[in-house]
């Protein structure tokens, strides 16, 4: 290769190096932002998923204790329209925190989550029957009590599920 040829080529890679600059740079910067919106996606929907999971746990709990107090105070003869109010607005908490987390968490969790809801929409349902004087045999506040019972594991499934989900070591 003569002389020329090599300035020709030198010349020639030197221009599209000009040219080609701005467009490598160009596409780097699209991978980058990419790749930072992947990032940025990823960590609102951990974010989303664990606001989820706060919320369904703490309604949950709270309507739980609701409801075991509720039970009690009507074994105790003291339950009270104010009692009433307490658990129809913890019950209505929980119902919305649920609805919200069915639209966000992984199936686990949904599952985990339902079979909580069964035993404490069971409870609630006999609670109002008790409460209405039309509890059916052999439905009474220290039997409901017991069947209460069943929530706290389904509740301790559930955080363990979502915990696990997180990455929450144990």
């Amino acid at each position: 290769m003569g002389a020329t040829t090599a300035a020709m080529v030198t010349a020639v890679v030197g221009v599209l190096g000009t040219l080609l600059a701005p467009v490598i740079a160009n596409w780097t910067t699209k991978r980058q932002r990419a790749e930072e919106s992947r990032v940025e996606e990823r960590r609102r929907t951990f974010e989303d998923r664990r606001a989820a999971y706060t919320a369904m746990n703490r309604a949950s709990r709270h309507f739980h204790t609701m409801l075991k107090d509720a039970l009690h105070r009507m074994r105790d003869g003291v339950y009270s329209d104010e009692d009433r109010a307490q658990v129809e607005e913890a019950r209505r908490d929980y119902r919305d925190r649920y609805a919200e987390s069915q639209m966000v968490v992984p199936e686990a969790v949904l599952r985990a989550s339902r079979e909580l809801n069964v035993v404490l929409a069971a409870i609630d349902a006999t609670a109002k029957r008790i409460d209405r004087g039309l509890a059916g045999e052999g439905e009474t506040a220290e039997q409901a009590l017991v069947d209460l019972k069943a929530a706290e594991l389904a509740l301790t499934a559930m955080r363990r599920i979502m915990r696990e989900d997180l990455g929450v070591p144990n």
